[in-house]
């Protein structure tokens, strides 16, 4: 298997995501412009062949008239014919590779077009094209290879320059990207796919200021431009323009240019639904996220029908609730278990699958349901979920149905208002919070203040989102009258360095971090206070009940529409400014830690 479809492991510590990915990569491998050089292509070839190989390219043929009508299914098994005639046609694998990506068949499309570059090194249009898929699949390295392979032979090509550059943005290389961009925007000021893709760039820099100018330049060149309205969408609502931001996804939505972006819109759509407490009709929309045309889609492998709620009642049945993306997501959906074990009452059954490091958590939290870790499994570009504990169960113990954790919301949380009230659902072993408690009175006099600053997956737009510069917190770390104690996942022992070099001491408890999140969990506890983003580890004390402040950005949809975060109602939140925000909040936070070190917790 080649290193591009790969089954790997998924790591599950993300925190909540932003909007989804800016739109900047340009270009089609099935539009008729790239199907108009296929179909020379065969014909020369044709031209020139032997018997056998003339059928193969009549057949290959068919499969490109049929890619014109957009019948990929049926383009795919005239494909196969023709490699089934000659299964060295270069060609051919290059039509199965393309319909196999329009099909959502990831890994095969990545299969095919590497046969095709094998078999026809010299084509550069197969490297453009693996390059655009290995990117979209998250494969950067590869991605730029495979361009600038196909640049070395088309200097100057706009879109794989432009790709390129989105290449480099999503491996935070922000300078290299719009050093990439700027010397052919000085040739070709009227491309508005370049202006868009700076754009893309500055936003996920944080600059949205500055990115809504050249997303707006984008679409005084091209009104229609879809990708760029839909971004433009996505930097207008954090800057305070909510009816603009959502009066431009709904406009974007129409012009998308293929199933990808169709879902990609949509997920965007139903987190500004959400944000504005437009609800169940957020929830309902947010189904999407579950769509094959997005990489990240979960598929989940288990033996029973998903259940319908406005079809099938619940109660007295087996249910399985799988979690899902990340520890702070299901964390956040927990909202609803206590509703959905209620709903099956005594005579069902609740069995529910999660991260596998919060089984216990969770088991303690919900006794009356069973509880078991899933396991999630990258399969050629697919993410696919397997919940191991359940099918090791007799068929009358079996679950009936199934359900993602985030689809209980539409049933269950129709208004804000239905939201509970609650110091936290979650319980940490009492027993370790005891023992972090002892630990803590170690330290001495003094507020135990345990710190989060940063996301451990930091790509794209993510960076700008969950991460400021360590040094940016030193008017928290230096609070008089508080310890610190690191609760920061991941190696972060640059940062640790840099606050020791400062005079800043800060106490990393004998754990692992990342892994053993019953102690993560019963520390937050101990604590007196957690601060940071709204990352897995803040959401690991909120849930839990500890006194938890989180910095969050200004279109946060778990606000919807309130001062707070509605999931956690205890939890203080100190939201940032759209651009440059992150000084404000933390001279924000440092005043309400002032007032807290004086014992004044209830004026913070």
């Amino acid at each position: 298997m080649s290193a591009l479809s790969a089954s790997t492991p998924v790591d599950d510590t993300a925190a909540h995501a932003p909007a989804p990915t800016m739109q900047g990569t340009a270009g089609d491998a099935a539009s008729p412009a790239a199907i108009g050089r296929l179909s020379r292509s065969v014909a020369a070839g044709s031209a020139r062949s032997i018997r056998s190989q003339k059928k193969a390219l009549e057949t290959l043929k068919s499969a490109l008239v049929a890619i014109r009508a957009n019948d990929f299914e049926r383009a795919t098994q005239r494909a196969l014919d023709s490699l089934r005639i000659d299964e060295t046609n270069g060609l051919a694998w290059h039509v199965l590779a393309i319909c196999q990506e329009k099909t959502n068949q990831f890994g095969a499309a990545l299969h095919a077009y590497e046969a095709a570059l094998g078999l026809l090194p010299d084509h550069s249009d197969i490297a453009h094209d693996l390059g655009r898929l290995a990117q979209r699949l998250g494969h950067l390295e590869i991605a730029e290879k495979l361009l600038l392979k196909f640049l070395a032979l088309n200097p100057g090509h706009i879109e794989a320059i432009n790709n390129l550059a989105c290449v480099m943005r999503d491996q935070n290389r922000y300078g290299d990207a719009i050093e990439t961009l700027r010397p052919m925007l000085q040739i070709e000021p009227e491309s508005a796919v370049l202006w868009n893709t700076l754009g893309t760039v500055l936003n996920d820099q944080g600059r949205l200021d500055e990115a809504l100018t050249f997303f707006e330049e984008a679409l005084r060149l091209e009104p229609g431009f879809a990708k760029a309205r839909y971004n433009r969408a996505n930097v207008r609502r954090p800057l305070g323009d909510i009816a603009g931001a959502i009066s431009d996804m709904e406009a974007a939505m129409p012009g998308a240019e293929s199933g990808y972006e169709v879902a990609m819109m949509s997920m965007a759509h139903a987190l500004m639904l959400m944000a504005e407490a437009r609800i169940p009709e957020g929830f309902e929309a947010y189904e999407v996220r579950l769509d094959p045309h997005l990489p990240d889609a979960m598929r989940v492998a288990v033996p029973a029908p998903r259940w319908d709620p406005k079809t099938q009642d619940i109660r007295g049945r087996r249910l399985l609730v799988v979690g899902e993306q990340g520890i702070a997501d299901e964390l956040v959906f927990a909202n609803c278990m206590n509703d959905v074990i209620e709903a099956v009452g005594p005579e069902g059954r609740v069995y529910l699958s999660v991260e596998a490091r919060m089984v216990g958590l969770f088991q303690r939290s919900f006794p009356r349901a069973i509880v078991g870790g899933h396991k999630a499994v990258r399969l050629e570009g697919r993410l696919t979920r397997y919940v191991p504990f359940v099918e090791e169960l007799p068929e009358e113990r079996a679950p009936e149905f199934w359900t993602p954790m985030a689809s209980l919301m539409a049933v269950y949380r129709p208004t804000v208002a239905s939201f509970p009230h609650h110091n936290g659902y979650i319980q940490a072993d009492p027993e370790r919070v005891a023992h972090w408690a002892g630990e803590l009175a170690r330290l001495g006099p003094g507020l135990k203040i345990g710190l989060h600053w940063k996301s451990l997956v930091m790509t794209g737009a993510r960076a700008a989102v969950f991460a400021s510069s360590f040094q940016l917190w030193e008017p928290i770390l230096s609070a008089p009258g508080c310890h610190m104690v690191n609760l920061q996942c991941g190696d972060v022992s640059s940062d640790l360095a840099t606050a020791e070099a400062a005079g800043i001491k800060i106490w990393t408890p004998p754990i692992d971090l990342k892994d053993d999140l019953e102690d993560v969990a019963a520390l937050s506890v101990a604590c007196d206070l957690v601060i940071g983003p709204g990352i897995a580890g803040t959401n690991i004390a909120a849930a839990c009940g500890a006194r938890t402040w989180m910095s969050a950005a200004p279109d946060d949809w778990h606000l919807m529409k309130t001062d707070h975060y509605v999931f956690y109602p205890e939890t203080r939140i100190f939201v940032r400014g759209a651009v440059d925000g992150w000084p404000d909040v933390i001279a924000t936070m440092r005043a309400a830690l002032d007032k807290a070190v004086a014992g004044s917790w209830a004026a913070t």
